[in-house]
């Protein structure tokens, strides 16, 4: 039978028990407002029954307190981080497309559609008097407006890809620094959790790195029971934290770290990249796979927008290889539609890295035969090992397929703009005559990269003979000729020497060029529709990302709401536990009181 005293022990198990349930809810109450908290609870059960030998069989022996666990729900965790990671990627984007829509909306002042409408009235007034110097020196000051135009708005882009590198560097250092205090709380909770007790408040702080972390880059928690060498759960667990594809950043209380590795000049992807480009790789040296499709989140918004080309970049197959001692010649077959053409190259003018058959090679030069046909000089010297026989057939790329309208995107188009237009122009005041019955030159045309000196006519059309031609001029360099600049009579007006000086009929062919869709044509407009393809491509994405941006936001607040209700704090809901436990630890209390008496009783006032 049980003791005399089993009825204290039972009256002291709910004491206990009233009491662990009153300071878990004081404990809530003040972490009401603390940012991740999650709400605690007691959990308890009847402790296991005495066999009393007795008709009625066991006898309660009260209640064990088994833990103090906090209350979350996995499922709601999973759904935030997964939101966080989309709404992360579309805050990037729309914040910078809104900067390149700024950049290049016409502001009537200094606009493209500006520009171009005086650069037409500028023609005009030349047909009315084409023996004027004025005239001329306008029509060249607004040509030269436009090229300055083109200029600045090279400057913004690349500046503002400058600005994107930085932001990624400064996102890794982040995941960097959020892999180590992950890394620290895994150590820290298995420490106390091996003792049998539940570390609440750092999980909590652990579920709050991983909501910093999945807004930076896609987030994958696994979590698993540790064994000892019996087979028996230690009570510690292995908490692993995968990123961008399932690529493992902590592993428990290991972390991997990432390391931002600067592009040299001879490892350019894009002709108008900025020098210094990231790479994002391993300290392990492992690649990082940047253009993993998998990988989401503000990481993925700043790469896009840095490296996004539209799906547009070099990839054909290996038609032949010419090898030399020092360097190796190959030959490329294409046959994309945007690699037909210079005026939409944006292969790099410094070399760089080649990807032939999944090997790395760095080519010094290369030149293009006008049919798809390109020719690589690869340095047998900077790869890691030499192109070899039996590359013929295999597959090569230069940088990847980055299925976004980013930065090199809109460099391109205007690169592809200013290319085709200024050789339409150059052709059709080349053909013509000046005041002084000369041959004219060119109007456009590109400045050296070294500052000093401009690339001439026979440069600019395929004299190398490297088939590149106005691949040389870009909006970064684009400029009016010198000769044209200080002497605006030289320009060939005239379609004849023997005609009169008012004879501008190379001046009508080209107000014709700039209006008519067949002489002209970028992307099925005329000349003047440059800006609205360009802007619409903005307006697209800019909104795209807003809309997006705007539903993932409200989703945010929705699913956390949801969280919130199970795992946060209800002030009501914590008063009436309150009184549910007073309750409790008053009538625990009561029974000790009542027990008392009895052993008073028992004791003091009962014998022989």
């Amino acid at each position: 039978m049980p003791s005399t005293f089993f009825g204290l022990t039972i009256a002291s198990s709910g004491l206990r028990a009233a009491n662990a349930a009153l300071n878990t809810t004081g404990n809530n109450i003040s972490n009401a407002n603390t940012e991740g908290y999650s709400r605690q609870t007691v959990m308890t059960e009847a402790s296991n029954a005495l066999r009393v030998f007795a008709t009625y069989g066991c006898a309660g022996a009260g209640v064990e307190t088994i833990a103090i666990e906090r209350i979350r729900d996995s499922f709601y965790d999973g759904k935030y981080r997964d939101n966080e990671t989309r709404l992360g990627e579309q805050d990037v984007k729309a914040y910078y497309m809104r900067m390149i829509e700024d950049y290049l909306t016409d502001d009537k002042i200094t606009g493209f559609k500006t520009i171009y409408d005086k650069i037409s009235n500028a023609l005009q007034e030349i047909t009315k008097n084409s023996s004027s110097a004025s005239t001329k020196r306008e029509f060249i000051s607004t040509i030269q407006t436009l090229t300055d135009y083109f200029n600045n708005q090279y400057g913004n882009l690349q500046k503002l890809q400058s600005d994107v590198n930085d932001e990624i560097k400064m996102r890794v250092d982040e995941i960097n620094s959020l892999a180590q205090d992950i890394a620290t709380v895994n150590k820290q909770i298995n420490v106390i959790e091996v003792r049998g007790v539940m570390a609440n408040e750092l999980r909590d702080k652990r579920d709050m790195l991983i909501d910093q972390l999945s807004a930076i880059v896609d987030v994958k928690v696994i979590e698993m029971p540790m064994y000892d060498q019996a087979g028996n759960p230690s009570g510690a667990n292995r908490c692993i934290i995968k990123i961008a594809g399932e690529q493992t950043l902590v592993d428990g209380d290991d972390y991997n770290q990432l390391e931002c590795v600067a592009r040299q000049n001879y490892e350019k992807v894009n002709q108008s990249d900025v020098d210094g480009l990231y790479d994002i790789k391993w300290t392990n040296g492992l690649d990082f796979g940047l253009y993993n499709a998998a990988m989401g989140g503000e990481l993925k918004g700043l790469i896009q927008m840095r490296d996004g080309n539209n799906g547009e970049y070099f990839n054909g197959t290996v038609e032949n290889i010419y090898y030399g001692k020092d360097t190796t010649r190959v030959t490329i077959n294409t046959t994309a539609d945007y690699l037909q053409s210079m005026s939409k190259s944006t292969l790099s003018d410094k070399g760089g890295k080649i990807d032939i058959g999944n090997q790395i090679y760095y080519y010094t030069d290369w030149s293009y035969d006008g049919d798809g046909n390109y020719t690589f000089i690869i340095d047998n010297n900077m790869s890691d090992e030499p192109l070899i026989a039996g590359k013929q057939g295999k597959e090569v790329s230069i940088g990847a397929s980055v299925n976004y309208e980013g930065v090199p995107y809109y460099m391109a188009q205007m690169n592809e703009w200013l290319r085709d237009f200024s050789k339409a122009l150059n052709n059709i005041f080349t053909e013509g005559w000046t005041e002084a019955n000369e041959d004219a030159g060119i109007l456009f045309t590109a400045n050296y990269a070294t500052g000093e000196g401009q690339y001439s006519e026979a440069e600019l059309n395929d004299s190398r003979r490297n088939g590149k031609g106005y691949y040389y001029l870009t909006a970064g360099n684009v400029s009016v000729t010198t000769q044209l600049d200080k002497d605006p009579s030289k320009l060939g007006t005239r379609s004849d020497a023997s005609n009169g000086v008012e004879e501008c009929e190379q001046v009508k062919k080209v107000i014709s060029l700039m209006s008519d869709v067949n002489q002209f044509s970028f992307r099925g407009r005329d000349a003047g529709g440059f800006l609205e393809c360009v802007l619409s491509d903005i307006s697209l994405n800019a909104s795209n990302a807003n809309t997006l941006y705007s539903t993932y936001l409200s989703l945010e607040t929705s699913i956390d709401n949801q969280r919130i209700s199970i795992s946060g704090v209800d002030e009501d809901e914590e008063a009436v536990s309150l009184i549910k436990y007073q309750n409790a630890y008053t009538l625990a209390s009561k029974m000790i009181s009542t027990l008392t008496e009895i052993y008073d009783r028992l004791i003091l006032q009962t014998g022989v």
